[in-house]
């Protein structure tokens, strides 16, 4: 996540309003906007599908709370630098996350409240729309808040974040990224059978593959092989996802 400059002339509009002295986020509210969102779709495909019980409540609590720790933790990793300041280090703690780190916590999230609670079955069906739906909701905060943008571009829908320099909304392309994948997997995959967990990889491979393009026009640290960090991270995690993925057709079809 490429962060910004912490003052008031940058973004679209990262206050959504102010009361006295106290200002709320724009960037908080979708992000909490995502997350109601995502439990709403999650606890109605839990219905219908009669798994509306305490374990699918047990996993949704795991997953929010590897989702959070990742999504803090692989920001910090990738930034250690930015840990030297004091004052950018109170910025940085408040305002930075990954997607990605939150999607690789959240997972590992469900695993270990699985494994801890003795939980079978495949769940990933239930949070593949949620998924979809909640960071469609939550990049539009980064878009109001002005991180995650992209390099500058001449395109007519270049967006000027602050800095006089019109860039690519980054964030709205992956925002209508995931809501073209919220009702592919709602409409898409309704009348047909699927393997438990089989829509929740189709999505991840399929945000993994955006994610690696995309980062071709975002602002972010080159690391090894001219890619970016992420996208290196990214190329692991498909290489695992495809081979899961792989594992579960075959089962499916011994089955």
């Amino acid at each position: 996540m490429n962060t910004h400059p912490a003052d008031s002339h940058w973004g679209i509009k990262p206050v959504l309003f102010q009361i006295g002295d106290i200002e709320f986020s724009t960037y908080t509210f979708f992000v909490i906007l995502g997350m109601i969102a995502g439990l709403l779709i999650y606890l109605r495909e839990a219905r219908k599908c009669h798994q509306n019980n305490e374990k699918s409540y047990m996993i949704v609590i795991g997953a929010f709370i590897g989702s959070t720790i990742g999504a803090k933790l692989l920001e910090l990793l990738l930034n250690t630098d930015r840990l030297a300041s004091a004052n950018d280090l109170l910025f940085f703690l408040f305002s930075g996350r990954t997607i990605i780190g939150g999607l690789i916590g959240g997972t590992l999230g469900v695993w270990v409240t699985k494994k801890l609670l003795n939980i079978q079955g495949r769940r990933g069906n239930l949070f593949a729309p949620a998924i979809a739906l909640g960071v469609c909701i939550g990049r539009l905060g980064c878009f109001f808040e002005g991180c995650c943008y992209g390099k500058p571009s001449n395109l007519p829908w270049a967006v000027d974040f602050g800095d006089g320099i019109p860039r690519h909304p980054t964030q709205l392309y992956e925002s209508a990224f995931m809501l073209m994948m919220f009702f592919v997997i709602q409409f898409g995959f309704k009348k047909k059978a699927v393997a438990p967990g089989f829509l929740f990889y189709f999505l991840m491979i399929a945000y993994f593959i955006f994610r690696f393009f995309i980062e071709f026009i975002r602002t972010e640290r080159i690391g090894w092989f001219h890619l970016t960090y992420f996208q290196i991270i990214t190329i692991f995690v498909l290489i695992y996802l495809a081979i899961t993925m792989k594992r579960m057709i075959v089962a499916s079809i011994h089955n």
